[in-house]
């Protein structure tokens, strides 16, 4: 502890911003018991078995400010969903009591809590500067002014030691950037920013080296000594890391073997008759017990069962007197529900935020070099095979806008499929820890993907329209574009809505594909007589509005075509094919899309609103 305290003597640069929190926090916790339900489906998705599994069998303890207490088990032992309980995160089936200074989960709770998850759920293409100062704009409150905010966050980078890869982006599994560690110290910087009275963290030390360990270790450890109150998992940490932790809770299959002080642990199994053959480091030892190996000449099976019957007999009715003692848990000047509103900034202020960090991250997936060469290809393809098409190639001009309504249908579904279900650990983590309204994030989402969803098809009917001898004038050719444009948004929206609804980029993809196509099969283009039960699927089809209005861009009812030889022309109204579409009922075209406009992205939004929510 000495090394250190020398270490931080050593960094006089360091803030004093965090060294002590602003509100002392109590936690305890007393029969914690969570059980989730087993369906077995029959024939035809029939339920024919339900059953009830516990996960958590009756935890007790408590934690005080200052104390920094390691939750120990092997795999499935239950430390991460004892860890989600504790921090507000957990819904279902959860029995116990759960106080923070005496007092249930509230909204002030909430936001002088920081919870870091066992994954690092951050955007790859900011750098550690960036990522940390959008989180200190989002969550601190607004009593500080911006330049108060993006010194916290210069602070914190300072305090965790980043300041050398404070410029590196964070990266990501194709993509270079700052190491395990230092992605580690961020992902617990985040949750600094708002000088947490109580730290949650999953396994912060998975997949690090011990030295990098050593050190996450040794900065929780400073927090803890501010007043703070820590609650972590850890697998299996070194002797060192061990002997830091001020209490140890003990679990195996969901049941707790021990709580107490870590310095204890040792004495307390040898006094139940279990001791280390070799000296070894303890959480080995500790382990060894929670998946039942010992040294001693027992059944096999019965180590388990015998520490199970010692803790209810030596410490679970201590434990929970000690947690029904509230003499611990004091009034923090007066903090009441009632003061703290429920989002740190407003509206405008997340919106703003949440759309320059939109736009960074975003534009290199954008504009990446693959899409706009796709583009381009097929722009310059099309180009060519439709090159100088005139009106007496009238059924060409008409492929060629049926193109353009069934490519740009398809591309940008695609494209907004990805864009929550990739999105989705992050709007989970953020929303959770009450950092932005859902409104101002959407919204945010939406105008920041505008410039880069109507960039693309821009460009390529520029090049196609001049190529393919479309009507020159400029109001032909803005009309052209407009129309595409606004189907782009339409399709957008309805691969806004599959993305957010399911969730799943394989299953959505597949969707949208069937959908789609759908929309162009029914629409009459590939048989003439549709059967009257299935027709109506083109009044709802993005395709079949768009292409009317697309025709109705470029040809009226009273325009001519070259017919029936020696001179002869005909009314374009009349051509068969046109006469099928009709290019009457523009307006109500124009009125269909822009109902689907709205209804996809409001068929979007609210089911992101499940999302980041602690179920009931």
């Amino acid at each position: 502890m000495a090394g250190i305290e020398a270490l931080n003597e050593e960094e006089p640069g360091v803030s004093t911003i965090f060294k002590k929190a602003t509100r002392a926090v109590s936690l305890r916790f007393e029969d914690v018991v969570y059980k989730v339900r087993l369906t077995k489906a029959g024939f035809c998705g029939k339920i024919v078995k339900a059953e009830e599994k516990v996960i958590l069998k009756g935890i007790t303890g408590k934690v005080l400010p200052g104390e920094m207490l390691a939750m120990f088990g092997p795999s499935g032992s239950g430390k991460t969903t004892l860890l989600t309980a504790l921090g507000g995160k957990l819904g279902g089936l959860l029995d116990g009591n759960i106080s923070y200074n005496g007092k249930n989960f509230s909204n002030s709770m909430k936001r002088n809590m920081g919870f870091v998850t066992q994954d690092d759920v951050l955007y790859p293409h900011l750098t550690v500067t960036e990522t940390l100062v959008f989180t200190a704009l989002l969550r601190l409150e607004n009593t500080f002014s911006k330049e108060e905010k993006i010194m916290h966050a210069e602070s914190v980078i300072t305090q965790l030691g980043l300041t050398k890869c404070k410029n590196s982006i964070i990266g990501g599994p194709f993509m270079r950037g700052v190491s395990g560690g230092e992605r580690k110290r961020v992902s617990i910087g985040q949750e600094m920013l708002i000088n947490p009275s109580l730290l949650f963290l999953d396994e912060p030390t998975s997949g690090l080296d011990s030295t990098t360990a050593q050190r996450i270790v040794s900065n929780l450890w400073e927090l803890a000594k501010g007043g703070r109150t820590i609650v972590m998992t850890i697998h299996q940490p070194s002797s060192r890391l061990f002997y830091m932790f001020d209490k140890v809770l003990l679990l195996s299959e969901g049941s707790p073997l021990y709580f107490g002080e870590g310095s204890q642990v040792m004495d307390y199994f040898s006094s139940n008759g279990y001791a280390p053959a070799v000296p070894m480091n303890p959480a080995d030892f500790l382990l060894d017990l929670a998946n039942g190996v010992s040294s001693n000449s027992e059944v096999p099976g019965s180590v388990k069962q015998n520490l199970v019957s010692a803790y209810k007999r030596n410490l679970a009715n201590k434990l929970k007197s000690e947690v029904q003692d509230n003499i611990d848990d004091q009034p923090q000047d007066g903090l009441t529900d009632q003061k703290v509103a429920r989002w740190a900034t407003t509206w405008w202020q997340q919106f703003s935020v949440l759309l320059r960090r939109g736009v960074k991250e975003r534009k290199h997936d954008s504009f990446s070099g693959l899409k706009i060469a796709q583009v381009l290809v097929v722009a310059f393809l099309s180009g060519l095979l439709w090159w100088q098409s005139d009106v007496s190639h009238l059924q060409d001009q008409m492929g060629l806008l049926f193109f353009y309504s069934g490519f740009w249908g398809f591309f940008p579904l695609f494209q907004a499929i990805f864009t929550f279900p990739q999105e989705r650990s992050m709007l989970e983590k953020e929303r959770s820890s009450g950092m932005y309204r859902l409104s101002s994030y959407f919204m945010s989402r939406i105008v920041s993907d505008l410039p880069m969803e109507l960039v693309l098809p821009t460009i390529f009917v520029s090049i196609t329209y001049w190529m393919a001898g479309l009507k020159g004038t400029p109001g032909n050719f803005l009309h052209t574009l407009f129309v595409l444009l606004y189907s782009v948004l339409v399709s957008g929206g309805l691969g806004l809505a599959l993305g957010a609804l399911v969730l799943n980029q394989k299953s959505a993809t597949i969707m949208g594909s069937v959908i789609m196509l759908s929309f162009l099969l029914a629409g009459g283009y590939y048989v003439t007589h549709v059967p009257a039960f299935i027709s109506w699927v083109k009044y709802i089809s993005i395709s079949q509005y768009t292409y009317k209005l697309l025709l109705g861009s470029q040809f009226k009812p009273t325009d001519t075509y070259p017919c029936g030889g020696a001179g002869g022309v005909c009314f374009v109204g009349d051509y068969p094919a046109i006469k099928q579409v009709g290019l009457d009922g523009q307006v109500l075209g124009a009125v269909a899309l822009g109902i689907m406009l709205v209804v996809y992205r409001l068929i979007a939004f609210f089911a992101l609103m499940r999302i980041g929510v602690t179920k009931k």
